[in-house]
């Protein structure tokens, strides 16, 4: 989003590009690593499934509880930003981010079947995250760059931070549904 704010469509998508990338990185790590504990150890699938929850709902009810202020960019056209150091940023991003291991750690195995071969399913999984953010992203990088005007006053910018609580709280409860398949 910032991107979009600060670089309009086309530059900001670059951004997003990156973290694809990026989530492909955090998708290679969880499947390589604690994904077979995860698998291994029904335990383990709670105990990380369960933090995710709690740490989803957390963000949620933290955005949801945070005071609107206008937003105020500056856009950057005249400040020139090379698509390397857009993507790299993106990537960056993603790689680094805690909440993407988190959700990933606590989703994936729900999609694995354990007596089928493991790399055509991780493969399927992992463009299925990518085409979702390459799509969801490119929303949201749009309407960044639209959406200025409307995110000037308080009480805008506030409900906005309502509705994206509220969505990221759901995404905790539904998360928290989600069923270890036994093998």
């Amino acid at each position: 989003m910032t991107n979009g704010l600060n670089h309009g469509f086309r530059r900001g998508y670059l951004g997003v590009i990156g973290l694809v990338l990026g989530l492909w990185a955090v998708f290679l790590a969880v499947v390589v690593g604690l994904g077979a504990l995860i698998q291994a150890s029904p335990l383990a699938f709670n105990l990380i499934k369960w933090a995710g929850v709690m740490y989803l709902f957390y963000l949620g009810l933290d955005q949801w509880r945070t005071k609107g202020s206008p937003v105020q960019v500056a856009r950057l056209d005249g400040m020139k930003v090379s698509a390397m150091e857009l993507i790299g940023k993106g990537i960056a991003l993603n790689a680094v981010n805690p909440k993407g291991y988190i959700f990933m750690l606590a989703v994936i195995p729900q999609f694995i079947d354990s007596g089928a071969p493991l790399s055509t399913q991780y493969l399927i999984v992992a463009l299925t995250f990518a085409f979702t953010d390459l799509v969801v992203m490119a929303g949201y990088t749009g309407l960044a760059a639209k959406a200025l005007a409307y995110l000037k006053t308080e009480q805008h910018v506030s409900a906005l931070n309502k509705v994206f609580g509220g969505l990221f709280m759901l995404a905790a409860v539904v998360l928290a549904t989600f069923q270890r398949v036994a093998h």
